[in-house]
């Protein structure tokens, strides 16, 4: 892990990592919405926000073991892909609440006669 002051909060790198655990948790629970498997459709934000999330672990364990030329580590980072995926979580659900209402305003109901 890091010293306290050598990681800002502000930094570049905490905007990288909001901006890529938002690109992959929209991107994987899209296709997962996508799908005709009602489990998935269903679960999609969730397994979403677990892909990035996993991927984000996976960065900061690649840190840790010093895959890549960084300084190691760093729960602030972990933290910015926290609020990546929360934003994305939050932006998913609001976008698909909103679009589900206004499709069922627009589509007529259609009675089906059963005889």
């Amino acid at each position: 892990m890091e010293g306290f002051g050598e990681d800002e909060w502000l930094a570049l790198d905490k905007l990288y990592h909001v901006l890529f655990c938002f690109f992959i948790s929209i991107f994987f629970s899209s296709l997962c919405y996508r799908t005709s498997n009602p489990f998935l459709r269903r679960w999609s934000i969730f397994l979403g926000s677990l892909v990035s999330l996993s991927a984000g672990a996976a960065k900061e364990a690649g840190d840790h073991i010093g895959l890549w030329s960084s300084s190691g580590a760093s729960l602030k980072d972990a933290v910015a892909d926290l609020l990546g995926v929360l934003l994305a979580s939050l932006s998913l659900s609001s976008f698909r609440r909103f679009s589900r209402a206004k499709f069922h305003e627009d589509v007529p109901i259609r009675r089906v006669s059963m005889v």
